[in-house]
């Protein structure tokens, strides 16, 4: 019960600038071995592992070969998801937290996040509107995908009806790469023109590069990856919420991921 009480306070902690994302312990499995992954909160691919908590998330899951099988577990299960599935194939696990609500320490955080995340008309858009600038709320919502490689590894990545998503267009596991790896970027199933992309990569040594890219009028981005990296693809969505009178989020983030190692 403590350790359930635990994993509920640390998952409702403000991490307004940190991504998250889901990591396979191996990107790549047997047929008939289990997909084991961790749930991380955290900055340049470094951070802190959740555990599998059902009040927290609202969609946890594993699509391959066309079927939708529920992530099962414990309470308190760390890694949050160690399950075996039929078949072989790619599979795309999906995860989507509960909304969390935040208030930013300070205007210049909030600057921060938005310069981050080249969302920076947002700040002026918060002082447009006449709210507080010392009272910044922020409701937020992650929307996470992975790519494991189940036997053969074939199949291709779809869209799975994320409020906003990243859809790769290409297979890490068996696909020529040389020329490139294409990522769609959607919200409320619309592609995403001219937006950031965040590419975060972690190679075999530990060291881990940022790159950012833009999509096009069709939401496509064109990344450029190597063999035996692990790879975190993120973009955020912000949004304008009526705040009411009784003080509510006036903002709404929504976080996009999509993660995957490229074999050797």
């Amino acid at each position: 019960m403590k350790r359930l009480f635990l994993a509920l306070c640390v998952a409702a902690m403000p991490a307004s600038a940190h991504e998250f994302w889901i990591e396979p312990v191996d990107g790549t499995v047997a047929e008939g071995a289990p997909l084991v992954a961790d749930l991380y909160v955290g900055d340049k691919l470094e951070g802190a592992t959740f555990s599998y908590v059902p009040p927290n998330f609202t969609r946890f899951e594993i699509l391959m070969g066309g079927d939708v099988l529920p992530v099962e577990g414990r309470a308190g299960d760390k890694p949050a998801l160690n399950m075996t599935v039929p078949g072989e194939g790619l599979a795309t696990v999906v995860h989507v937290t509960r909304d969390y609500t935040l208030t930013y320490k300070d205007f210049a955080t909030f600057e921060r996040f938005c310069a981050h995340k080249d969302i920076a008309w947002a700040c002026a858009r918060h002082i447009e509107r006449g709210l507080d600038p010392e009272q910044v709320r922020e409701r937020y919502s992650r929307h996470a995908k992975s790519l494991i490689a189940v036997g053969d590894g074939e199949g291709q990545d779809v869209q799975v009806g994320l409020l906003t998503e990243i859809v790769a267009e290409a297979n890490p596991f068996t696909d020529d790469l040389s020329g490139g790896f294409p990522v769609r970027v959607f919200y409320k199933d619309e592609p995403r023109a001219d937006v950031q992309v965040e590419l975060f990569d972690r190679a075999p040594d530990g060291t881990v590069d940022i790159r950012h890219y833009r999509t096009d009028a069709e939401g496509r981005a064109m990344l450029e990856l190597s063999p035996g990296h692990f790879y975190l693809v993120d973009s955020v969505v912000m949004e304008e919420r009526d705040p009411g009178s009784n003080g509510d989020p006036a903002w709404e983030s929504l976080w996009a991921s999509l993660t995957f190692k490229v074999p050797e």
